[in-house]
């Protein structure tokens, strides 16, 4: 059966393409599992076992009013992996889903995971704090979200330019853009705006610092969502055991825009069963 049962009984849609070495892709926030479509069918396809799920929220999974905090949505991962008793796991985070990898790692431990990739992650914080002057003003935040709140479909569509970094040369259909724009509305108006609290908030540098297991980190130079300076470059300074791949001229959507070069980078942080 395609679901499974999350923190709290919460019901969560996942699919499983391919045999091989597990690899557990976790999106990003507003994303479901669809949005992996472009490394989960040629990765499956070349020997690769490919899991996604939907987050809480998001998707077909239940459409809940809480657990959007980074606890009970790395419990929803931990007892993903342990629904399908995946092992030796290879973990690829887009955005937000970051957070929740690294929280799943501090607080379940790294028996289940050989590696992790976090791809264009908004990690280790984005939020103004006394020590970390570069974040950004919380009450910045609270004015983005009812911004976006007021009219989520117009909010979508005015910046998907930006979410590939279009102006920058990056080539996407409009139909690929517009397909993109109603994944991204595809989750309750209450987890569109949690996730995003819980993504900019949550101070994750330290467990970052303590990560203890082969980490890739992929990271879009022209990244308007994550910046690359506040989040892929800070990432590569504390994580300790880290390969540092940033793309030129690529945004927050680097998973369409730069499909093949993710892929390829993938496929030889884990090692290509093709190969073999």
């Amino acid at each position: 059966m395609p679901y499974f049962e999350g923190s709290g009984g919460t019901s969560l849609f996942c699919t499983d393409w391919g045999r091989g070495s597990p690899v557990v892709f976790v999106a990003g926030a507003w994303l479901s599992s669809s949005s992996w479509e472009f490394q989960m069918l040629p990765l499956s396809e070349r020997g690769l076992r490919c899991v996604a799920f939907d987050k809480r929220g998001h998707g077909r999974s239940d459409w809940v009013g809480h657990g959007f905090d980074y606890d009970t949505l790395a419990d929803d991962l931990a007892a993903l992996l342990v629904h399908l008793d995946l092992r030796d796991v290879t973990l690829v985070a887009h955005s937000m889903g970051s957070g929740e990898v690294i929280r799943y790692l501090s607080r379940h431990g790294r028996d289940r995971v050989s590696r992790v990739a976090l791809v264009s992650a908004t990690a280790p914080l984005m939020a103004w704090a006394p020590d970390h002057p570069q974040g950004a003003d919380r009450g910045l935040l609270e004015a983005a979200l009812a911004e976006r709140t007021r009219d989520r479909p117009r909010w979508m569509a005015q910046n998907a330019q930006a979410f590939f970094a279009t102006h920058l040369g990056n080539t996407v259909s409009a139909e690929l853009v517009e397909w993109t724009v109603q994944k991204c509305l595809d989750c309750s108006a209450k987890a569109a705006v949690e996730v995003i609290r819980t993504a900019f908030c949550t101070d994750l540098r330290d467990e970052a610092a303590a990560l203890a297991l082969p980490v890739l980190i992929i990271h879009g130079d022209a990244d308007a969502s994550a910046p690359v300076a506040l989040c892929g470059r800070r990432l590569a300074e504390l994580v300790p055991d880290n390969r540092y791949e940033e793309y030129p001229r690529a945004g927050h959507g680097v998973f369409i825009t730069h499909a093949e070069r993710l892929n390829q980078d993938l496929l030889d942080f884990i090692g290509d069963p093709a190969s073999r």
